[in-house]
Parts: C-alpha cells; structure tokens; sequence
C-alpha cells in the first residue's frame, strides 16, 4: 500500500501520520498535546464511567469521572507529530493517508 508522501526541502520524503485516535483510558488530560498544536485539532472533554464523552460546559450533573484531550477538528491534523512528541503516555494514534 502506498501513502501520500511530500518532499522536505533537502529533498527527502516524508510521509504525514495523523492523528486518528485519542485513548481515554491512557490520556491524562495533561493539556501538552493541545499546547504544542496550532491547529485546533484537539479540545479538553470530560469522560463518563459508562465511556462517554461529556462536554465540561454542559457537565449538570457530574457525570464526568476524568478530562481527556479527544479530537474535535480532525481534518485539520497536518500530521507534524508535535502532539505525539509531547504526550508522556503515549495515547495517542497516529497513522499516514493512503495515497
């Protein structure tokens, strides 16, 4: 299988890997991945004992049992790594498009 593959400007090729997937179970919700990305890929959710996500704004009820990063603007990922360098858990997926 091929990927889409760019060109550095030394000329060596380089392959983008996305960020497809936050784990919940691993993530800290330290914030360093949402620091480093100057792209909005990334917002702070609440996380329910059931798996779900809740929106720290509209929590009423308390439902949330820990904030995690999860992925709010996927398609503006431009597949730096900037995120993935920074997460000490190492939660986070990160996979190259096919071409």
């Amino acid at each position: 299988m091929s990927f889409r593959q760019f060109t550095t400007r030394d000329g060596s090729v380089w392959i983008p890997k996305y960020l497809t997937k936050i784990s919940a179970e691993l993530c800290i919700g330290c914030g360093r991945c949402f620091k480093v990305c100057t792209h909005s890929v990334m917002k702070l959710m609440g996380f329910s004992e059931e798996g779900e996500y809740i929106d720290p704004e509209e929590d009423d009820d308390g439902e949330i049992e820990k904030t995690v990063m999860a992925i709010a603007n996927e398609g503006n990922c431009i597949g730096c790594g900037a995120c993935f360098a920074v997460c000490g858990t190492k939660a986070q997926t990160h996979e190259p498009v096919p071409a």
